[in-house]
């Protein structure tokens, strides 16, 4: 069974939630993943180390944190669960910022949204939540038709039009079920 959040954890555990350490681990990443062929066992994750290693000094890396992502990789290619870094990465990202006290925001809006706009909503959520940092990421969503949903931690914000419609909808639907409005 995979268990994407203890390898999470282990990366930034080993590596005390260092920046430069999740550096490398995406710098590395990219090539290893171009390899063609299964990538599993023993022998197989040592010559990899040997060619990260190689790959590493060539690219100016150097210390501590290349060696964690080194062996992180090697390690996961040795257990077969390379096939997973896309997952394991979104939580490493994840518990960096948790520990980093940065909190995450994807803003969905059905259009661009303006800077002025995203940079108010940095700040309200950063006085609301008490983050030392908000980042958000906008993603275009054109059928909320106007509006914005957020997500954020645990959270959830609906303020869209589509939203606001959904739940009119439902509101009247319920109405007629209980006989508060007759067809």
């Amino acid at each position: 069974m995979f268990h994407g959040n203890r390898w999470a954890a282990a990366f930034v555990n080993m590596t005390g939630a260092a920046p430069e350490a999740l550096a490398c681990l995406k710098a590395l990443v990219p090539p290893v993943r171009a390899i063609p062929g299964a990538l599993f066992g023993y022998s197989v994750s040592r010559r990899l180390g040997k060619l990260l290693l190689e790959s590493a000094d060539i690219a100016g890396f150097s210390g501590a944190s290349i060696n964690y992502a080194i062996r992180f990789i090697t390690l996961l290619v040795e257990k077969n669960q390379f096939r997973h870094i896309d997952s394991i990465m979104v939580k490493i990202e994840e518990l960096f910022d948790r520990h980093n006290g940065v909190l995450a925001v994807i803003a969905e809006s059905a259009s661009e949204p303006d800077s002025a706009f995203k940079e108010e909503l940095e700040r309200q959520i950063k006085d609301i939540s008490g983050a030392a940092k908000v980042t958000v990421k906008t993603r275009l969503v054109p059928e909320l038709l106007g509006g914005y949903r957020l997500r954020f931690g645990g959270f959830y914000v609906d303020a869209s039009l589509k939203g606001q419609a959904e739940r009119m909808k439902a509101d009247l639907a319920a109405a007629l079920e209980i006989g508060v409005i007759t067809s």
